[in-house]
């Protein structure tokens, strides 16, 4: 089986995961944008906005080698405008050229967290993708299965500091999984979301 991390694997599932999360935000209803989701404060819109603009940071940061100090607050606040789907389209296609680029995932990225493995930036993209496809999917009542194949990655990725994620804010903290959960209700108590 092929090393998930390695470049042409990981770009791969990070493809799959932007069209995973991209369904789902066609899927939206015109009156679904204000539902709330499992993201504590955060309405089906909010997400989608998050989502779109930690695409929009990837052209700065690795094609153009920017960082993110220097960008300041460049995409804060609404990016999604009159048209959120045109506006996570534009965005997801622009994260994939960036990441596809000859030479991209040999690059080191400036984050906030300091200079960052362009391969390490990619993963994170692409489990956050796939968490907040699950959450998206059930904001709007889509279906809620993930990909065996994301979910393996993400649980792959994401084990190594999922202890951590509840400290930074941003997560939950970790729930316990039932005895015979599968790997995609593991992945979810991990990162602190009840099934």
């Amino acid at each position: 089986m092929p090393n998930p991390h390695v470049p042409g694997t990981l770009l791969a599932r990070h493809g799959e995961a932007l069209d995973l999360f991209g369904a789902r935000v066609h899927a939206v209803r015109p009156d679904q944008w204000d539902a709330p989701t499992p993201c504590t404060d955060w309405t089906v819109r909010d997400l989608v906005n998050h989502l779109t603009a930690e695409q929009l940071w990837v052209v700065p940061l690795v094609r153009e080698r920017r960082a993110i100090a220097e960008l300041g607050d460049a995409f804060e606040g609404d990016v999604l405008g009159d048209d959120p789907v045109a506006a996570w389209d534009r965005a997801a296609a622009e994260s994939r050229e960036a990441f596809l680029e000859p030479g991209a995932m040999e690059r080191t990225v400036q984050l906030s967290s300091g200079p960052t493995p362009a391969t390490a930036y990619c993963s994170q993209m692409t489990s956050d993708l796939v968490i907040h496809a699950w959450d998206l999917s059930r904001g709007i009542g889509a279906d809620e299965r993930l990909p065996g194949d994301l979910v393996g990655f993400t649980v792959d990725a994401v084990s190594p500091y999922a202890d951590s994620l509840a400290e930074s804010g941003l997560f939950a903290p970790r729930l316990e999984p039932p005895p015979d959960a599968d790997e995609q209700t593991r992945l979810l108590a991990m990162v602190g979301r009840a099934v």
